[in-house]
């Protein structure tokens, strides 16, 4: 096996356990902020390879590194009728929740000086705070990776220079061939002597700058002739060309063919090019929009899974993909023969989009998640601003143990879903390629 695949591998589960550390770090902090005790900080689950304690909290890292989690005192409420002192025991985390939902019935113990420091006797505010912090530093370590990404690397993006791949003849689109033979006609371009590494900057007088810009013009001004301004070695030159009129397929939809439009003949080259940092959020937005109609589609998402794994149908692109999978893809994107800009843009945008979608996977509303939290801490606040307006007494902490029953449902479609993908991305892994 390649050692760079296995370096891959290494890398992307040291960016996962460096996400993974700092999203708790994101609730770490806000609940030493208010005053709650944190007994532990663990990245990882399972049993703990390593651990230090400092204060009163223990830090350390577990085997397996696919999760982690802080444990708070006092996440859950009392049972009416139970001892004050002693109160139901859970984490943050969603692998650690489910083990601790699992035994719900454990207890921990609340220590003389500690009654004010429980989780759940802390303001609605502060709940909500501690539980979004964790995604919140998902999305900023998203923001980072896409800034790296957008402003520091750049986006493949087609410019308007000839490519070296550029054939030299007019190929007849209902042929479905890119080889040029000896009955073909040179293409205007090679008629006009255009070479590979030509930019086009104006045609007809009218600035180009994006391909986009040369494609629009060159098609729209049909057969006929033009006057091509082009750099060529960093000098300025006008190149005479008679364009000729051809069926070619349509922009938006390469299935559809628009009739007889302006054809010149060349291919464009694609370069990195490099955004400004005010296009980073509106790049997150749109993948954000696509990742939560993901999570929307999940089920129907996992059926595609399911015939991967057992039919050996092809794997959906767009479809989910699990640790193991995105491990594999982070080993077979650093063996692969790509230059090493375009290994790290990959890398990077590989990381950045598993801590956009770990972050919103997150604050779905459903108990182990953060958001189940989340939407506790919401219904608190709007409970007691009911009760304030109302002038009634203030209400109970709102005990989000009592949605118990449904989080068993989400816990055992979770870890289906969770063994499927795994099996999936060992018998019949997502690749580069599809």
């Amino acid at each position: 096996m390649n050692w760079l695949y296995i370096v891959g591998i290494i890398l992307f589960l040291l960016g996962l356990m460096f996400s993974i550390a700092l999203h708790e770090i994101g609730h770490l902090v806000p609940a030493k902020i208010f005053g709650v005790k944190v007994t532990q900080y663990m990245v990882g689950f399972g049993s703990t390879a390593w651990s230090r304690r400092k204060g009163e909290t223990e830090y350390g890292l577990k085997w397996i590194p696919f999760g982690g989690y802080i444990r708070m005192i006092g996440m859950l409420p009392p049972r009416p009728g139970d001892d004050p002192t002693k109160l139901r025991s859970t984490s943050t985390g969603p692998f650690q929740g489910l083990i601790d939902s699992a035994r719900e019935a454990a207890q921990e113990e609340v220590r003389p000086g500690d009654e004010d420091r429980v989780f759940y006797r802390k303001k609605w505010w502060q709940k909500v705070i501690i539980m979004s912090g964790g995604p919140a530093m998902n999305f900023v370590l998203a923001f980072v990776f896409f800034s790296i990404l957008l402003v520091g690397i750049g986006l493949p993006t087609l410019a308007p220079i000839v490519s070296p791949a550029t054939e030299t003849c007019v190929i007849p689109i209902s042929e479905h061939r890119t080889t040029c033979q000896p009955t073909d006609k040179p293409s205007p371009a090679a008629q006009a002597g255009m070479k590979a590494g030509d930019r086009i900057v104006s045609f007809d007088g009218q600035k180009i700058a994006s391909w986009d810009d040369a494609t629009r013009l060159i098609r729209s001004h049909g057969a006929g002739p033009a006057a091509l301004g082009i750099i060529r070695d960093g000098k300025p030159m006008t190149l005479n060309v008679t364009l000729i009129a051809q069926d070619r397929p349509n922009l938006q939809d390469p299935k559809k063919i628009d009739k007889n439009v302006g054809y010149l003949g060349v291919r464009p080259t694609e370069v990195m090019q490099q955004q400004s940092i005010g296009q980073v959020p509106g790049y997150m937005g749109e993948l954000m929009g696509r990742v939560a109609g993901s999570i929307v589609n999940l089920p129907q998402k996992m059926v595609g899974v399911w015939h991967a794994a057992f039919s050996g149908e092809a794997r959906d692109p767009e479809g989910p993909v699990g640790v193991v999978g995105a491990g594999r893809l982070g080993g077979e994107i650093l063996a692969s023969d790509l230059s090493s800009t375009n290994k790290i843009a990959i890398f990077v945008n590989l990381l950045a989009g598993f801590n956009l979608a770990i972050g919103m996977f997150n604050l779905i509303p459903l108990l182990p998640l953060d958001g189940g939290h989340i939407a506790g801490g919401l219904w608190e606040g709007i409970k007691r601003a009911y009760a304030k307006i109302m002038r009634r007494p203030e209400p109970a902490y709102v005990d989000i143990a009592k949605v118990l029953p449904l989080t068993y449902v989400i816990a055992f479609a979770m870890m289906i879903m969770a063994g499927l993908l795994v099996y999936a991305d060992l018998v019949n892994p997502l690749t580069l390629t599809g």
